[in-house]
């Protein structure tokens, strides 16, 4: 009987069915996408965290926004959000002010400091992106973009920016 066990592929019966060998090989890549940031980071910044980047691409990917609204979509408590607003507002990527018709409302901006990190690093990840996927093998790229897409979709994340094509220089 052949052996259908791969390195990546844990040693134990599948009680799950479908779904979780759908949600085991997401996590297993999921691993590598986190691996692959935490390398995009350390050449920006030693002192970024992940959570910290995270709210960077989401002031850069969705606009500036209210402290309350980052907390929301970092699942975190606005007491934590705000601590990691200072810290990134005293690295000079993020700059905070107050609405004149609510000053309790913060509002938090990326500055342009912010925003190179987040190109920087999100530069730094797509090369290395693309590195595993031309390691895959051609026929197991096939729908691969249209499921990361639904994935994404699904987990209301806004799509990343195309790469803008270099100028020619004539």
């Amino acid at each position: 009987m052949p052996d259908d066990h791969s390195p990546s592929q844990p040693d134990v019966p599948n009680q799950g069915g479908a779904e979780e060998d759908l949600v085991t090989a997401v996590l297993t890549a999921s691993r590598v996408l986190v691996a692959i940031s935490a390398r995009s980071l350390g050449e920006v910044a030693e002192s970024l965290t992940l959570p910290q980047f995270r709210m960077l691409v989401l002031l850069h990917s969705r606009g500036a926004m209210s402290l309350s609204r980052l907390a929301e979509h970092l699942a975190v408590n606005p007491s934590t959000a705000m601590r990691m607003l200072e810290r990134l507002t005293a690295a000079g990527m993020v700059v905070r002010d107050t609405r004149p018709e609510d000053r309790r409302e913060v509002r938090a901006a990326l500055t342009e400091q912010g925003a190179r990190t987040v190109v920087g690093a999100t530069e730094r990840r797509r090369e290395e992106i693309r590195r595993i996927v031309q390691a895959m093998p051609a026929r197991q790229r096939t729908g691969l973009v249209q499921a990361l897409r639904a994935f994404a979709d699904a987990g209301a994340e806004p799509a990343a920016p195309h790469r803008q094509p270099e100028p020619l220089g004539w």
